[in-house]
């Protein structure tokens, strides 16, 4: 379990979270911003790494500056110590509206209710301390309503699922050809719309990125590799073509 910072400027920090995932859980990448005096939590995951992270981030803040949860979507690796985190700090947390009367059903206690925030389909920016975030639309990538995280400072962009890999045993992307076969399989399957895929990727070459760090697997820690994921998203197919041939009544 490590905390790697990846951006540090006039007091901003952009810390990347990982190693939390163990056992049979699909390994998972949190991320801590933190400006001046207040922080953000990005997709904290579940009750099996609550602890751990809450320690580990108690280590490099205060737990009452932790002003915001950020949830990409409503997956239980994403969203499912919800309530522990509602319980044991101030923060209000955002999720697209979409799945505001879902997520509830994680075991969210009545009192924390009014701190859930729903996001609006075309995202939104968040000030904090002396700057701001800003939520931009992932919406079928792969969930329905689905949103990233980009940090205009660090020019940093979280893309929660998207770009996520599967087993490799290293944290940051060196060679991109090498590194698509653990991407591939997991895209293929999750992301289920060849057309969102395309519209993300115009989008995202609208945004000065400087690296792009998922939720699952390693980083994209430069401007070229940055690019060379949103190319490959670009021509990605949509699960819903992959599987076309599936649609059929078992015999």
């Amino acid at each position: 379990m490590t905390a790697r910072t990846l951006y540090e400027a006039n007091g901003h920090r952009f810390i990347l979270l990982e190693g939390f995932g163990h056992g049979e859980m699909v390994p998972t990448n949190q991320v801590l911003i933190h400006n001046g005096d207040e922080g953000i939590l990005l997709d904290p995951g579940g009750h099996k790494v609550h602890y751990d992270l809450m320690d580990t981030i108690s280590a490099l803040m205060p737990i009452n500056q932790l002003k915001y949860l950020f949830f990409s979507h409503q997956d239980p690796d994403i969203v499912a110590a919800i309530n522990a985190w509602l319980m044991l700090s101030d923060a209000d947390a955002y999720i697209s509206k979409l799945w505001l009367r879902f997520v509830p059903h994680f075991g969210v206690d009545e009192l924390m209710i009014a701190r859930l925030k729903g996001i609006p389909d075309e995202g939104m920016r968040l000030p904090l301390g002396d700057g701001e975030l800003v939520f931009v639309p992932g919406h079928f990538l792969h969930s329905c309503g689905n949103f990233q995280v980009y940090d205009p400072q660090a020019k940093i962009l979280f893309t929660g699922d998207l770009g996520a890999s599967i087993g490799p045993d290293y944290v940051e992307v060196t060679d991109f050809d090498a590194h698509v076969p653990y991407m591939e399989g997991f895209h293929r399957r999750y992301m289920p719309s060849g057309h969102a895929n395309r519209a993300w990727a115009e989008m995202a070459r609208g945004l000065e990125i400087e690296m792009i760090v998922p939720q699952h697997g390693a980083i994209f820690p430069t401007p070229e590799l940055s690019r060379r994921f949103i190319d490959w998203v670009a021509e990605l197919p949509g699960a819903g073509e992959v599987m076309e041939s599936m649609y059929r009544v078992p015999a």
